[in-house]
């Protein structure tokens, strides 16, 4: 009896052994990119991405900048939306802005410790976006927990930090494109 216990235990230390693997070979094939090594376009994208996550989620724990980057990055390939990031972010349907801060006089300050993780999350989603788990599941929009858009036609995916993730419920395919995402973050 207690050699088979011992032999089980192996096998769940084994097994514990080699899921603890997996995932650090997962993690091992994300990439880690530096700003100056991307071409002068990707340098571009990956700014309009910054910003976004800044005035979004910029006081948002790491997860919620993460939730509102692939947000961004989803629409692009929903492809009901703007081809690229800088289109997506500062895409107006109607005279509104799909991101609010897009279309009031804010400030960006580079300087900031908020910007400086917004960038670093950036550059992380940018480079790894297609292996990363969509913690938004497959979120195309959100707002901030203290407001209320009234939208129609969608489902709530997630609530990460004061974000309320939605897409698209089945029956409605386009009504939503006209509508803002409204967040107000920072």
């Amino acid at each position: 009896m207690r050699k088979a216990k011992l032999i089980l235990l192996g096998s769940v230390i084994a097994l514990a052994t080699l899921v603890g693997l997996a995932h650090t070979m997962e993690q091992d094939r994300l990439m880690e990119i530096a700003y100056t090594d991307l071409t002068k376009d990707a340098r571009k994208q990956v700014d309009c991405l910054a910003e976004n996550i800044y005035h979004e989620a910029g006081y948002e724990p790491e997860k919620g900048k993460q939730a509102v980057a692939l947000v961004t990055m989803n629409r692009i390939d929903s492809g009901k939306f703007p081809s690229s990031i800088c289109g997506v972010v500062k895409q107006k349907i109607e005279g509104t802005c799909q991101f609010s801060w897009f279309c009031m006089p804010v400030k960006l300050n580079r300087e900031t410790a908020a910007y400086k993780q917004s960038m670093e999350v950036a550059l992380y989603v940018y480079a790894n976006y297609e292996k990363l788990k969509d913690v938004t599941n497959g979120a195309l929009y959100y707002h901030a927990d203290y407001v209320n858009p009234r939208w129609r036609g969608v489902e709530k995916t997630a609530v990460i930090g004061r974000h309320i993730f939605y897409k698209r419920s089945e029956e409605h395919t386009s009504e939503l494109q006209s509508q803002s995402t409204i967040s107000y973050a920072v």
